[in-house]
């Protein structure tokens, strides 16, 4: 039946992108390598170590969930193919409803997966830290912060990501001067740097008593999470180390101690400050860990070894540096000005749904063709 060529000929040419994929992302590499570790893992003795026994854990649980990804899309692809040939033969429309579904779902599945092969950066697997500061807009500014944390934190549930805040400065009024996270998952610092850049927003003021509108900006900072096997040489002679007591909810703990940290890296002139931790320790290990990845991000990034060149652009966070635009008033606008993607649905993008902006940035940043690997 002509309604359902279309749908088996997109079938058709979905298995062979699969196929495509399969390679791309180097399956058969990555079944060896699991099958090696799985055991691996049962060596009596595994646990022995075990900071070396959860590495080997979180990476065979990223191998098997590669593996699992293209088993069902290829399973959904077959599973789609057959229903829509029984349908064909029997003539019988009342399938079209669940096959266009399918087949609609199947089309995303396919795209995030060929993204996630696509993100082949040094760091792009690694957990990523956000850093958002505010910036022009006083009050304004730093409940904008505010509002973006909660854009971040309901994106990153929405893709199964963890995310836990790792220091933040309370506004003067309200909201946020600064806080930064960590989102934890497979390739979250390849999706998150997208978001890297000055972020602005209109909206008619809830601070204004005239209702005016007003533009706030804020930025936001993206790096990926170092682990311990990546060396990072830092001079204790370029570190100026400051306790201080945390700030906010927290207890007696948190009142009554400082244990916050907060660390400058002289030569650069970064600040990294952790005061998440329940011990000073705790937070200078986190801290460290922090200034690590910064320091390893800006290398990556520049090739330079002059300080001017490390520390990068410094673009004030202001009119004419923004990403991306958030317009609540006097119309409903989201817009990238890198990609130029576009949304009305303001309300959607607040509430986490950035895929659509992130995988835009992704596309237009060169990533090139799938290799196989």
């Amino acid at each position: 039946m002509i309604e359902y060529d279309e749908y088996r000929l997109g079938l058709s040419a979905m298995a062979k992108e699969i196929t495509e994929l399969h390679g791309a992302l180097g399956i058969d590499r990555a079944a060896a390598e699991e099958a090696e570790l799985t055991a691996l893992s049962m060596d009596p003795h595994f646990y022995d170590d075990m900071e070396v026994s959860q590495k080997t854990m979180q990476k065979l649980k990223q191998l098997r969930l590669k593996i699992e990804n293209i088993g069902k899309l290829k399973g959904e692809c077959e599973d789609l193919a057959v229903l829509c040939e029984l349908a064909e033969s029997e003539e019988d429309l009342s399938f079209l409803p669940e096959i266009k579904e399918g087949f609609e779902g199947l089309q995303k599945k396919i795209e995030t997966t060929r993204l996630d092969a696509l993100l082949s950066g040094k760091y792009d697997k690694n957990n990523a830290i956000i850093t958002l500061h505010s910036g022009a807009g006083g009050t304004e500014a730093q409940d904008w912060v505010e509002m973006l944390l909660r854009m971040y934190r309901q994106w990153a549930e929405r893709r199964g990501f963890a995310v836990s805040v790792l220091d933040f400065l309370d506004g003067d009024e309200a909201g946020l001067k600064s806080v930064t996270i960590l989102i934890e998952g497979f390739n979250a610092y390849g999706y998150a740097k997208a978001e890297k850049g000055v972020h602005r927003l209109v909206r008619i003021s809830p601070f204004d008593s005239s209702g005016r509108r007003h533009t706030s900006f804020a930025s936001a900072d993206v790096m990926p999470e170092i682990d311990d096997e990546i060396t990072v040489n830092i001079n204790s002679d370029d570190l100026r180390v400051d306790t201080f007591r945390s700030s906010g909810a927290g207890g007696q703990h948190v009142n009554k101690t400082d244990s916050a940290i907060r660390i400058t890296h002289i030569r650069t002139g970064i600040v990294v400050s952790c005061q998440n931790e329940r011990s000073q320790r705790q937070n200078k290990e986190t801290a460290m860990k922090m200034l690590r990845s910064k320091l390893a991000e800006i290398a990556e990034r520049e090739h330079k070894e002059k300080i001017e060149d490390i520390k990068g652009v410094q673009k004030e966070i202001g009119w004419g540096s923004q990403i991306r635009s958030y317009v609540f008033h006097p119309y409903s606008m989201v817009k990238d000005h890198r990609t130029s993607h576009e949304t009305g649905n303001v309300g959607a993008v607040m509430d986490g749904d950035l895929d659509p902006f992130v995988n835009a940035y992704l596309k237009a940043a060169g990533l090139g063709e799938l290799k196989l690997k």
